[in-house]
């Protein structure tokens, strides 16, 4: 019996082809969203070829597109860089068997991953223009990389946590055993397993980092969306711009996707494949022990 079968039971005929109509009619449904979509689009002359004629000449990529897209890989790629590290930094003292860094770790953490990332760039941007001398063009750069370093790398030290704790007790109990203190088996022996573990998770939150860099228009910080407003206003293709800027959001997102579950299945293969060797791989240099021959019968006693 398969684990799926004890889980739950499987649909009979009757309960199947309910499922397949239910799917069919959330197909008919979904085209008739979209036909009505595109409809309403194409009677306000949203698919006219003047609005799209624009993205086919080279200086709209050069002015717009590009920079704009450079702006955006710029703040996610910094905010990548932090968010790791703050993520390592405070998970690490999640585990902190010192209570009080654990304590104040946790407290970090928790408060960082319940503030909404837009109101911390709202924050920080009021904070370092009035408070600070940040040259006043850098100002947006910092709060976006800021807000999500914090909020992206409590969820980091989240991962971390998690992935040590998803580790089996051996692994401690293996450290302590050898001389180890805590800290050096968290650091030497769980930490690497850990982070291995939850790697694919982990580029799954750059793709967050990136998504959430858009929200850097709103205070001012000129990346993509920002770049195809400018451009939706002067050409009056606010549409088709934002339609072009989420097909670039999408395929940037799709390859980070891709590149993880690769990366996911890579590192079960090479996981289940060393298991396998360790199955097969018989000790070496150890004899059995030859039962000791039976005295013959009848020899003196």
């Amino acid at each position: 019996m398969s684990a799926q079968n004890v889980l739950f039971d499987a649909p009979g005929p009757k309960t199947r082809r309910n499922i397949r109509i239910g799917n069919l009619l959330g197909v008919l449904l979904i085209l008739a969203l979209l036909w009505m979509a595109v409809s309403g689009l194409a009677e306000k002359g949203q698919f006219e070829a003047a609005k799209w004629t624009p993205f086919l000449e080279w200086g709209t990529w050069e002015f717009y597109i590009l920079p704009g897209l450079l702006s955006t890989l710029k703040a996610a790629a910094v905010a990548v860089v932090t968010s790791i590290a703050f993520g390592l930094l405070f998970g690490i003292g999640r585990l902190s068997s010192f209570k009080p860094i654990s304590w104040i770790c946790g407290i970090v953490v928790e408060f960082f991953r319940a503030v909404p990332v837009l109101l911390m760039m709202v924050f920080f941007y009021q904070f370092l223009s009035k408070s600070t001398s940040v040259e006043p063009a850098q100002v947006p750069f910092f709060a976006v990389v800021i807000s999500l370093t914090l909020y992206n790398g409590s969820v980091i030290a989240e991962l971390v946590r998690s992935g040590v704790f998803g580790l089996p007790k051996g692994q401690r109990e293996a450290g302590l055993a050898i001389g180890l203190t805590p800290g050096q088996s968290l650091r030497t022996i769980e930490m690497p397993q850990a982070l291995v573990a939850m790697l694919p998770a982990l580029l799954s939150q750059f793709v967050v980092i990136l998504k959430d860099s858009a929200l850097g228009t709103f205070i001012g910080y000129t990346e993509l969306l920002e770049y195809a407003r400018r451009l939706a206003s002067g050409e009056g293709n606010i549409l088709p711009a934002l339609l072009v800027t989420a097909a670039i959001f999408i395929a940037i997102n799709w390859l980070l996707t891709f590149a993880a579950q690769r990366l996911s299945r890579r590192l079960g293969a090479r996981a289940g494949k060393v298991l396998k060797i360790e199955d097969t791989i018989e000790p070496e240099g150890i004899e059995a022990p030859v039962p000791a021959a039976a005295p013959a019968k009848g020899a003196a006693k």
